[in-house]
């Protein structure tokens, strides 16, 4: 059965004609419901074989939907449109009034239009991210432990403002917060399916950075010359601000025992989408996150109070998950990606909650030098509604740091290993919400990987575990750069990746043959400034007018064009085409020292490489056509 529900100021239908050859017969010819949670449906052929079960299941999700609203009307819309597995039409109709019957024993004001009619209808949204919501119910589908909890608790969902004031969702003004009302609608909604082709996709492939790989599964992405640089600086810088932070890099297996004790205990729990592989007649997992290596070696090592903190690091190349295919497209969402993950194994509640600062402070750090600033991201907190009134406080500082409200989805207990977390979610040009860094806090897996530490009083314990990512994927931090640069694009605005990540940083153009020597040997000059940084420099050798390698380094967003003539020949003194002002907004001219100088300066402290290209243009190949 699917439905679609729409919480309504007003919903009102007129009866027209016949569409099925014996419709339910009415003299009801119109109807109207005022502040009503309009629930359209389509019931399904599945719906025949356990149509006590599936009433059972819609009316358990009208009811927690209409609860949540805080609304006793619902007005019962078939819609076949939802719908091409349609059921018979009499059971169809048979299972509309059996749920009509059950909501209005719940105390419920129901109205149910009539079955089988072609109808004319006017309805209100309200608007706000609870107004929107499909659901698809499956009647008698076998469900593990844990989705069995995952129905039983609904989730509460709330807007924190850093005042401290907790809002009904439903109830916030979003005005000058539209991206947290796009990310709120979107997680409640729960749909990742993608119904167009985002805009870092054409991106991705005309700046040579990546692109489909039709040989493997999908999501498993070739990465060309360019895009396999630009990844690799991320995955240094992230590194680096990691064992900045004091973690410990290490590097563990990608494929796992699914009979191991302790990790099969784990699978059976927290249910993934899994690449499985068989060897030597066994059966193997490969891994979806860095915890089952990092777990299994702080098992096996000697942990004193005195080592906590501990902090184990790996960038796992890769992490395996098999995502649906409608919801793989471009680098925001794969099945093989490159994964930061750090692990804090501290002593007690306290120790960890002082560590999730320093972490968050780390990750918010880590965003904006990647290039992804507080307001392009929304915060989601996950929390269990205990935990928050024991720490509101807390929760509450975290919102003031970020600067602005964000998203909190509470339970009545805790079903999940964590008693909080949090995501910074990117918010790109369909309205889609990805989750980039995050962090939460783990009161189960010590104990269930029998990790121990000997504290103070002797005593062997076992420690609560801080699971962060500073930056999310690798791979969607690249999307989210290409998706901003997409709206600034639409805004009429030039997009650019920050100078560091720049494949090339400086182009120089020679306005003939007889100055490439010329460009040589500037380059050669440039980079004896310092023999610690290079300025990724290159030139446009080929047989093309100077204009038209003008208009192709703009394609190629390089941030800074010189051409080369007499003129710089002589004096060595350059003015360039800055592509940024956040580069340089001056006009005047350069000397080969100040280029140096004024490049330096905004690249310190990120990763330092030579150009990963061929320094001729004509020299290199094209990869995508």
């Amino acid at each position: 059965m699917k439905l679609l529900l729409i919480h309504s100021d007003y919903i009102e239908y007129e009866v027209k004609d016949k569409a099925i050859k014996n419709p339910e017969e009415t003299d009801v010819k119109s109807g109207r419901l005022e502040e009503a949670l309009t629930a359209f449906t389509a019931v399904e052929q599945i719906d025949e074989k356990s149509p006590k079960k599936a009433v059972k299941q819609a009316v358990s999700e009208i009811e927690k939907i209409a609860s949540q609203l805080k609304i006793k009307n619902i007005m019962l819309y078939p819609y076949a449109h939802l719908s091409s597995n349609l059921a018979n039409p009499k059971k169809a109709q048979e299972i509309l009034i059996e749920i009509e019957y059950e909501l209005k024993n719940k105390h419920f004001s129901v109205k149910r239009s009539p079955f089988g009619w072609y109808k004319s209808f006017k309805i209100s949204c309200k608007g706000h991210p609870l107004s929107e919501l499909s659901r698809e119910i499956i009647p008698g589908e076998e469900e593990t432990e844990s989705l069995k909890q995952e129905r039983k608790l609904s989730s509460y969902w709330y807007i924190l403002t850093e005042n401290g004031t907790l809002h009904d969702v439903g109830d916030f003004n979003f005005k000058g917060y539209e991206n947290l009302k796009k990310f709120a609608f979107y997680e409640k909604e729960k749909s990742r399916a993608i119904k167009g082709e985002p805009a870092h996709v054409t991106l991705m492939q005309k700046l040579e950075i990546a692109d489909y790989e039709p040989a493997s599964d999908g999501g498993n992405m070739r990465f060309y010359p360019k895009g396999r640089f630009i990844k690799k600086l991320i995955e240094d810088y992230v590194t680096q601000r990691v064992v900045e932070y004091g973690g410990l890099e290490v590097e563990t297996p990608i494929m796992y025992d699914m009979d191991h004790p302790t990790l099969s205990k784990y699978l059976e729990r927290f249910p993934a989408r899994q690449y499985q592989i068989e060897s030597d007649k066994r059966n193997f997992f490969l891994r979806f996150a860095a915890c089952f290596g990092q777990f299994l070696m702080a098992h096996d090592a000697t942990i004193s109070y005195k080592n906590l903190p501990l902090k184990i690091y790996e960038l796992t190349k890769y992490s395996f998950r098999r995502e649906q295919s409608g919801e793989l497209t471009g680098l925001r969402r794969l099945r093989a990606f490159t994964m930061p993950d750090v692990h804090a194994f501290t002593s007690d509640i306290k120790m960890a909650m002082d560590e999730f600062n320093v972490r968050y402070d780390l990750c918010l750090s880590v965003q904006k030098n990647l290039g992804i600033e507080n307001d392009d991201i929304e915060m989601a907190l996950r929390t269990t509604k205990e935990f928050y009134k024991n720490n509101k406080d807390f929760m509450v500082a975290l919102v003031k740091k970020l600067g602005k409200p964000v998203l909190i989805e509470m339970w009545d207990e805790r079903i999940f290993y964590f008693i909080l977390k949090y995501e910074f979610n990117f918010i790109d040009s369909s309205e889609k919400a990805s989750a980039l860094s995050t962090d939460q806090i783990d009161i189960e897996n010590g104990e269930r990987y029998n990790i121990k530490f000997t504290d103070k009083d002797g005593k062997m314990k076992h420690p609560l575990i801080l699971h962060c990512s500073p930056s999310g994927a690798i791979e969607r931090v690249i999307y989210a750069l290409l998706e901003k640069e997409a709206m600034k694009m639409n805004k009429g605005k030039k997009p650019m990746l920050p100078l560091w990540l720049s494949p090339t940083q400086i182009r120089l153009i020679p306005v003939g043959d007889e100055f490439i020597s010329d460009c040589e040997r500037f380059i050669d000059e440039l980079n004896k400034v310092s023999e610690y940084q290079h300025i990724r420099s290159d030139i446009d050798d080929r047989e093309e007018s100077v204009s038209r390698k003008i208009r192709d380094a703009e394609k190629e967003w390089i941030p800074i064009i010189i051409v080369v003539g007499e003129k710089e020949k002589d004096s060595k003194k350059f003015t360039p085409r800055f592509r940024s002002s956040t580069i340089s907004d001056s006009d005047k001219a350069y000397s080969l020292e100040e280029l140096h100088k004024l490049i330096t300066t905004q690249t310190k402290g990120f990763p330092q490489e030579k150009i990963a290209l061929p320094a001729y243009l004509s020299k290199r190949p094209k990869f995508k056509g």
